[in-house]
């Protein structure tokens, strides 16, 4: 039997989820229901895969699957595909099994051409709602199929508006829309030197291509990096019989969830336009009304709807986010999924589902995404500077949270000014649209003059995290897009202004920020992730007060103390420098000497911060050159202090520059040269815990010194040397019982594969990703970027490896050393201290491979028992 490419709605169920998108699976499913959802059928994932497959090309057999499944649907809907008299029009919608809403494709009214419609509007007797679908139909398929852009058909709009000197779409009579609709037929004409095609059959092959291909647009691309989505996923077509929201005042069509996503309240929570189609609702073209006031306007429609969501909640057991027409005062369902919501909004709802007894906890847990917690442990406005802060204005508060920085008006503004100026920078557009992602992913808060609390802005800025006010009418963005009044006040590109996302206020000026708090709900959830996760997780702090920090969001030690970064600091940095240019082993223990005190109360600050937790402990491990100056006057002032000439430093400052730096003089190799910095190192460590542990005989310190950028077990065997005839003889004679561990990073590849030799003396591992993944790639994280974009483009990557673990090529040496260390070391202690400790998919990686820990940046420490919990909580449930 030959593969099966295409389904009918009432085929397949929400199990289906791979093969028939999420959109189709869960349009099968309310089928299934008993709900009504205007029938269809949906073209599979793996057509699309195929289509990728043979060319870009839809194959003859998929093309007669979807025209027999076209017939399967005029028997259903009693009328037929391209027939003047009774025509069938259809929608065709993406819908991928992971939701990324207004990512890809949609075109509606698919079907009609000049005789068509001529037709429609005679058997509707609704000549304005025929050639309204017509001319939206015609701008859709121009801009999704051909890609010749909204614009220019929108300035004939504005252009046929200001003519008749009307203000909305809904002002336009049925002959100004006819003949938009031969304007926008010539603009396509002239756009693509073709006429607008006639054939149904060729609209709908031409529009199933374009969804296709809509799969690897550059929005799509970014957004499946952004959430890990595998581009081998694929996206599924669902081909659906119209229902009109733009009959008349008795239509309309709206997008709802059932509770409040930005607060995560129970309740209807939705906007609806009447005499509209799905679009205008989530570009915001126009600002819809409260779903609510749809129980004025058809209470029958109104109760039937409260029904039918909640039936809807109960059986997915989540807040749903649905999408409705009215078609002359009967309702239709057009999707349902798992809504995108705030990160305070997924805590309260995880809480509350479990409170109803929807889920149990380990579901509740299961069902946050870990990224979003980010949002949590984001700043808020001081409530001092707040208080004396006057609003511009105040639009929607569509998606909480408080953001200050720069006036820009593009997308490709906000990610320029990030990225190349460092700014922190605030998006003010008339509307978003799906094309801004990459801007509105870099920007700190999104400002829109257009759409409500469901338009494109506010879904993609609450699922991202982003602060976000919309709807700000008020707003008069200046021609050439670059300032805008409000207020009374004018503001251009480079101004600041303020927005609080909560509130929908906006301010003209600069208003402090301070870190926000978290309790209630987060510590409920967290303390879920507690009982359920297996691995620990512990936090990559240098300094006492990042210590505390991570230790107030739960962290269990410290997995990285990166020694070099205490010595920039204005008191300490010139005892580095003396000891650098030192010429002899006596001139570097002299410097040494101030060093000590210095280096031993960092450590003593950061074992009390740390509660008796373990602290990891790294050696010096960059170059020397990088403490040493470059400007003129510091060489100068240096050269003066250490009694040198100019000329001298200069050149002991030449002798230290290196081709490859990054694997040159650094790390354990520092220590097999200067062993006399590896012992200062050793005492500052040993004797600031065993004066803490004097302080507080109630904790038990174990320092675990780490050896850096090791390759050889030789090198560790010398260094362990250094370090354990130091500790030992300062342990002795203190008369305290202190263990403590040596241990090393794994970050060049020859360790990994030599881990058995390693653990010979490593009493410890812990996994330097960072650099391991850099001497893997070949590629330095300081200039892939320069080519990376290229990659993911062409589908070589699709993701950063230095964000995310590449399981097969690092994730093979990490999984090699964990066998071949715990080989020869059974007890031997693994952990990751690279900058994907706190990636979710990694920290998953990390707990399939056996890990002991990860650690990562304080505020990721949330994020990162999430994602440990989450796995634990998969796996067992898979071995049931």
């Amino acid at each position: 039997m030959s593969k099966k490419f295409v389904y009918l709605f009432r085929e397949g169920d929400a199990s289906m989820r791979n093969l028939l998108g999420g959109k189709g699976a869960n349009l099968a499913e309310m089928t299934g229901l008993g709900m009504p959802v205007p029938q269809g059928f949906t073209i599979t994932t793996e057509a699309c895969t195929r289509y990728y497959e043979d060319g870009e090309k839809i194959n003859d057999d998929i093309r007669a699957e979807i025209m027999e499944y076209i017939g399967k649907l005029e028997d259903i809907a009693g009328k037929k595909f391209g027939d003047p008299d009774n025509p069938l029009l259809v929608s065709v919608r993406s819908g991928a099994r992971a939701s990324m809403p207004g990512m890809m494709d949609t075109i509606l009214n698919l079907g009609l051409n000049e005789t068509v419609v001529e037709s429609f509007a005679k058997k509707t007797g609704n000549p304005r709602f025929a050639y309204d679908s017509y001319r939206r139909f015609i701008q859709m398929y121009s801009d999704v199929v051909m890609e010749v852009g909204k614009s220019h058909f929108e300035k004939l709009i504005d252009a046929m508006k200001e003519k008749r000197g009307v203000t909305q779409d809904t002002e336009l009579t049925a002959e100004d829309l006819r003949e938009l609709a031969d304007l926008f037929k010539a603009g396509y004409k002239s756009k693509v030197g073709s006429d607008f095609p006639s054939d149904p059959a060729e609209q709908l092959f031409g529009a199933v291509k374009a969804v296709f291909r809509s799969w690897n647009n550059e929005r799509a691309i970014y957004y499946r990096r952004m959430n890990d989505i595998p581009s081998s996923w694929g996206t599924a077509v669902n081909v659906q019989a119209m229902v009109f929201g733009n009959m008349g005042d008795t239509s309309g069509t709206g997008v709802a969830f059932s509770r409040n996503p930005s607060t995560g309240d129970r309740g209807l929570y939705g906007e609806f336009l009447m005499n509209a189609q799905g679009e205008d609702v989530v570009a915001g073209v126009r600002t819809p009304q409260t779903i609510d006031q749809l129980k004025v306007q058809n209470p029958a429609v109104y109760d039937q709807f409260v029904r039918i969501v909640d039936t809807l909640e109960r059986h997915y057991r989540d807040m749903q986010d649905m999408e409705f027409t009215i078609e002359e005062g009967t309702l239709y369902m057009l999707q349902t999924r798992n809504g995108k919501r705030t990160a305070a909004a997924a805590l309260k709802i995880a809480c509350d589902l479990v409170d109803e007894g929807m889920i149990d906890e380990k579901k509740a847990v299961a069902m946050i995404d870990p990224k979003q917690l980010d949002a949590l442990l984001h700043p808020q406005f001081e409530a001092a500077a707040l208080k004396n802060a006057k609003p511009i204005g105040q639009g929607l508060p569509a998606s909480p949270g408080a953001a200050c920085g720069r006036v820009v008006f593009t997308a490709e503004d906000a990610t320029r000014w990030t990225l190349d100026k460092g700014e922190d920078v605030i998006l003010v557009r008339l509307e978003t649209s799906p094309e801004d992602i990459e801007g509105m992913n870099y920007a700190k808060g999104i400002l829109t003059v257009r759409g409500g609390m469901t338009s494109h802005a506010a879904v993609v800025a609450r699922g991202m995290g982003t602060c976000c006010v919309s709807g700000l009418g008020e707003i008069k963005i200046a021609d050439d897009e670059k300032s805008f009044t409000l207020g009374g006040g004018s503001y251009a590109e480079g101004d600041y202004i303020s927005l609080d996302g909560s509130t929908g206020n906006v301010y003209g000026e600069v208003i402090k920020t301070v870190p926000a708090t978290i309790s209630g709900y987060f510590g409920r959830v967290m303390a879920w992730v507690d009982k359920y996760r297996t691995m620990k997780v512990r936090t990559n702090a240098d300094t006492p007060a990042d210590a505390r920090q991570a230790v107030s969001f739960g962290a269990e030690g410290i997995g990285l103390c990166r020694t070099e970064h205490m010595f920039f600091e204005s008191d300490r940095i010139a005892a580095i420098r003396e000891m650098i240019v030192s010429k002899t082993a006596e001139q570097r223990k002299a410097a040494l000497v101030k060093i000590l005190p210095m280096q031993r109360g960092d450590f003593e600050s950061i074992y009390e911060a740390m509660q008796g937790f373990p602290v990891t402990i790294r050696l010096l491990d960059p170059p020397l050159h990088e403490f040493l100056p470059t400007d003129e006057g510091d060489i100068a002032a240096l050269a003066q202090e250490m009694n040198l000439g100019v000329d001298v430093l200069k050149d002991i400052i030449k002798s230290l520059h290196e081709f490859n730096p990054m694997m040159g003089h650094r790390g354990c190799r520092l220590d097999v040269t200067y062993p006399e910095i590896g012992e200062m190192q050793t005492r500052a460590i040993i004797e600031a815990a065993i004066n803490v542990q004097k302080r507080h005989p109630e904790w038990t310190l174990a320092p675990e010194i780490m050896v850096p950028l090791v390759g050889d077990v030789k090198e560790l065997q010398f260094v362990k040397n250094i370090i354990t005839t130091t500790a030992d003889k300062i342990i002795a004679d203190s008369g305290v019982d202190l263990k403590y561990l040596v241990g090393t990073m794994i970050e060049i590849p020859r360790a990994a594969i030599t881990a058995d030799e390693i653990a010979q003396e490593a009493e410890f591992f812990s996994f330097g990703t960072n650099d391991l993944t850099q001497m893997t790639f070949g590629f330095s994280r300081d200039d892939a970027g320069a080519f990376l974009d290229s990659y993911y483009k062409n589908a070589i990557y699709e993701n950063d490896p230095f964000a995310r673990l590449d399981r097969k090529g690092v994730g093979q040496l990490v999984s090699t050393a964990v066998r071949l260390g715990r080989q020869t070391r059974p007890d031997i202690k693994l952990g990751i201290c690279g900058e994907h400790g706190g990636d979710p998919s990694s920290v998953e990686f990390c707990f399939e491979t056996g890990l002991n820990y990860v650690s990562c940046s304080p505020f990721r420490v949330p994020i990162a028992k999430l994602a440990a919990a989450q796995a634990a909580i998969r796996t067992s449930e898979e071995k049931k």
